[in-house]
């Protein structure tokens, strides 16, 4: 295995998670007002809802479909589906929501590119994230088509335990599992992880907010002048 290959496959991964992390905390300790959506469809609602819901809409089902396929021991989901049968369920479930995704992502960029009042209210964040959302999804689309050169399940087991081990700080067999794996992979999963890194600076933050404390709180008395 080359150093190289650990480095980016053993060590980043760690290095994009504590970014992530620490970068959430802080972020949420010193600047709390920051953390929100910043949602443009107030500025102009023409075609948003569309373009909102299928983006919304696909990238919850590809992350949840990456979550438990990936995340999910081997010998568990053997008593179920077989690693074959599992695969060729991720390239048409992925395929499928991941071209939703996309329509709804294009839109989106078009929308926030073209429509002066968004343009004018973007940050240089908010349209790199588009982007690289955009290059991530075209890169998860190629690797169906790569899967579809070897249909027996071998890949999925491999990138499985790269990311079971990167879940259990195994470094060393992380970078091992994925060593052979296809370029477009490998590319793939950098792409997610630089993602993950810039995570906390950008206003993906309100992916991971919750409302807990709006159940909880005094209420609002509003009165008319």
């Amino acid at each position: 295995m080359s150093n190289f290959n650990f480095f980016l496959f053993g060590i980043y991964p760690f290095i994009a998670l504590s970014v992530f992390f620490i970068g959430c905390w802080i972020r949420y300790d010193r600047e709390p007002y920051s953390w929100k959506a910043d949602s443009s469809q107030l500025l102009d609602q023409k075609g948003f809802w569309v373009a909102s819901n299928m983006f919304h809409i696909g990238i919850i089902f590809i992350l949840g479909g990456h979550f438990v396929g990936l995340l999910t021991p081997e010998s568990i989901y053997h008593h179920f589906i077989s690693s074959p049968d599992k695969q060729l369920l991720a390239m048409v479930s992925g395929g499928f929501f991941g071209v939703i995704c996309l329509i709804g992502l294009v839109m989106l960029i078009k929308r926030r590119l073209n429509n002066p009042r968004v343009r004018a209210t973007s940050r240089r964040s908010d349209i790199v994230v588009l982007f690289m959302l955009l290059i991530q999804l075209v890169l998860g689309l190629l690797t169906i088509v790569a899967s579809m050169g070897h249909l027996d399940g071998s890949v999925m087991i491999l990138l499985a335990t790269w990311t079971q081990s990167i879940a259990t700080f195994q470094g060393v067999q992380a970078a091992e599992a994925i060593e052979s794996v296809n370029f477009i992979y490998k590319l793939h999963i950098l792409v997610g992880l630089t993602l993950i890194m810039i995570f906390p600076f950008t206003r993906l933050v309100h992916v991971i907010s919750v409302p807990v404390k709006y159940f909880a709180r005094s209420y609002q008395l509003v009165r008319q002048r």
